[in-house]
């Protein structure tokens, strides 16, 4: 597929960038939803993510301090994580490393983990965004921009799991981590994954400015087994707001 087509498809706002296609049985579960989020007032970037399989924060969640952050998921390649993240550092802009990415995948088993599935997204450090869903990325698989968010999913109930994500991150109110758990409730609300529950994970990121001295990571969290992960996520990220542990690193002791 040509380059320019790519583009103008990645930034549909809640249709698959593809029509579906026949797909093969795939070698596992691969359905997730996934929301890329900045906060301009904190400087701060992250992501969260909700999966029926196991530690889905163990693959689909990447970010970097100095570049951004990423999404991989659906037919997976890990590796598109920390390709993402090192053209992020060079300064390439979101929408060309979707397509330089993707445009670059070799797609080394066709036949039953094939390139047209993935699903990725990817965030700089001013909240620019770009996200890609493929034709063969299982029913119902989209993804859907807002304001310094993206939300993406795989194997959903239908497209108001995506929409729902970016209006409650939208007109949540609170920390960064507060915002990113409320788009995963939304989610969830409008059905998430068909497959229903098991784990969930939420990354967020600011130079310097995590908990005590030079720490990138200002949250990591992952829920690996639970029938309710995002509840239990919910839990620790207020847990977290309540004591906010903080960086002693003199650009960011006022941090709210």
């Amino acid at each position: 597929m040509g380059g320019v087509a790519l583009v103008a498809l990645l930034w549909c706002s809640g249709a698959r960038a593809f029509q579906a296609g026949e797909t093969s049985e795939p070698l596992w579960d691969t359905g997730t939803f996934s929301i890329l989020g900045y906060d301009p007032e904190t400087g701060e970037v992250g992501g969260a993510v909700q999966s029926r399989v196991f530690s889905v924060g163990n693959g689909v969640l990447w970010a970097d301090a100095s570049a951004g952050v990423a999404a991989t998921q659906a037919i997976v390649d890990i590796s598109y994580g920390p390709q993402a993240l090192e053209l992020l550092r060079q300064g390439l802009a979101p929408d060309a490393i979707v397509r330089q990415i993707w445009e670059a995948d070799p797609d080394p088993l066709p036949d039953n983990w094939s390139k047209q599935g993935r699903q990725f997204a990817v965030m700089n450090l001013r909240g620019e965004y770009a996200a890609f869903t493929g034709p063969k990325a299982t029913e119902w698989a989209g993804h859907k921009g807002g304001k310094f968010a993206t939300a993406q999913g795989n194997i959903l109930a239908g497209p108001a799991v995506v929409s729902n994500m970016v209006e409650a991150f939208e007109k949540t109110s609170g920390h960064l981590s507060q915002r990113l758990v409320a788009a995963l409730e939304g989610g969830q609300s409008a059905g998430g994954d068909t497959r229903g529950q098991q784990s969930a994970a939420i990354v967020i990121v600011k130079k310097n400015c995590g908990v005590w001295l030079h720490n990138d990571t200002i949250m990591r969290l992952q829920v690996d087994d639970n029938p309710e992960p995002i509840k239990e996520l919910r839990r620790l990220v207020e847990m977290w707001n309540t004591r906010k542990p903080r960086s002693v690193s003199p650009e960011c002791v006022s941090r709210p």
